[in-house]
């Protein structure tokens, strides 16, 4: 048997290594602590929850639209109207079985031999093992620690050539919990007018858990872009719905005939009792978020406190999602080292930096998306591990 040569330049995502590897010491007894799954440890919302259960109550069983009931997008639309003061068309909108596909597809509408995509670095794997896998360029920006993983306008402007056909941006940011503010996407948005032929694919999936009371820095905000804009979205983070696998992308006009066939070649419809309880999340009330986000504020100070004490770590504060991205170098040992003996010398599950690009060797990744008193056991076990 022969297969693509393609199919093994794709990745994967160390959490899943790591979710296996936690159930194996699991299943030997040990007690492990998992701060390195980038779910909410929230409930989704009843009013969702309701809504889909009278919706398959209702008969709602069938296909829908490949990219979605007219009902959710609409809501989609008016959700974005509401939050940002952007006129969306319905018809723009494409619902999709969680963010992945957005970013899949987009990368592969633009990716080939000879093209470059640029991505940044530490980054979400899946943008360079996709961009990998349509055999284009994949051209990392790094993010800097200096910054607080914030992104470089500069930087970024400097890596489009000729060849450059999509950018790859994500605020706030996962892995390090960097975030960009509006002024410095203003100032990158100014330097993209002279590159015209590039695409923007913008991951704000994070963009409703942003700490400080800052603004959201959306890519709406820039109209002269939409038609080479394309916004990806979702209810896994702001509604705690991670397993429901619903996500929302906004595309070029230009581009809704390709997504459509890429549905219907990939997915068929998304789930059609959930999207009305997508629809139930974007309409109902909010106050599940608001506790979410007076949690994670919390949350976040014990995390980076704790962090900040542990002998030989550095740790920024994060700008929003839900994640800390610590520096371990002054332990002396490197991402992977580091994330090894956590596992099985404390029982702490993390991810490694370097899970998400060569630039994050001394760096791993916690999730603060659980309890307070597991993030205080697990600083506790780390510390007594360091000595």
């Amino acid at each position: 048997m022969k297969i693509a040569k393609s199919v093994n330049r794709l990745g994967t995502e160390a959490v899943y290594s790591i979710f296996v590897k936690t159930k194996k010491l699991e299943k030997q007894g040990k007690k492990i602590i998992d701060l390195s799954l980038g779910q909410s440890d929230f409930k989704s919302p009843k009013h969702a929850v309701d809504a889909t259960i009278q919706a398959l109550k209702d008969g709602h069983h069938g296909y829908t639209l490949p990219n979605g009931i007219i009902e959710c997008r609409k809501a989609v639309s008016r959700k974005i109207k509401s939050l940002y003061n952007a006129n969306i068309d319905p018809e723009r909108i494409v619902i999709m079985p969680g963010g992945k596909p957005t970013m899949h597809y987009a990368i592969s509408f633009f990716g080939e031999p000879g093209a470059e995509i640029i991505y940044p670095d530490p980054g979400f794997p899946i943008y360079e093992s996709m961009i990998n896998y349509t055999g284009a360029k994949a051209v990392p920006f790094n993010l800097s620690e200096n910054k607080d993983f914030s992104i470089n306008p500069d930087k970024v402007l400097s890596l489009i050539n000729e060849k450059t056909r999509l950018l790859i941006l994500n605020n706030p940011h996962n892995p390090t919990g960097g975030f960009t503010e509006k002024a410095v996407i203003d100032k990158l948005v100014d330097g993209l007018k002279k590159f015209p032929h590039v695409a923007i694919l913008s991951d704000e999936v994070y963009d409703r858990l942003i700490f400080d009371k800052k603004e959201i820095p959306t890519f709406f905000n820039y109209p002269d872009l939409y038609d080479r804009l394309i916004v990806l979205n979702g209810w896994s983070k702001t509604y705690a719905m991670t397993g429901w696998r619903l996500g929302w992308g906004v595309w070029p006009e230009k581009l809704i005939e390709h997504v459509f066939k890429f549905c219907v070649n990939n997915h068929s419809c998304v789930n059609t009792a959930a999207q009305y309880g997508a629809i139930a999340a974007l309409e109902g009330p909010e106050d599940h978020l608001n506790d979410m986000m007076k949690e994670f504020v919390i949350r976040r100070k014990l995390i980076v406190d704790g962090l900040r004490s542990l002998k030989g770590v550095e740790c920024s504060l994060p700008g929003g999602a839900f994640f800390v991205f610590p520096n371990v170098k002054g332990t002396g040992m490197n991402s992977e080292e580091f994330t090894e003996r956590c596992l099985q010398e404390a029982g702490v599950a993390m991810i490694p930096g370097t899970a998400f690009g060569k630039f994050a060797t001394d760096y791993v990744r916690f999730s603060f998306a659980t309890s307070q008193d597991n993030i205080s056991k697990a600083l506790e076990k780390i510390n007594n591990m360091l000595g």
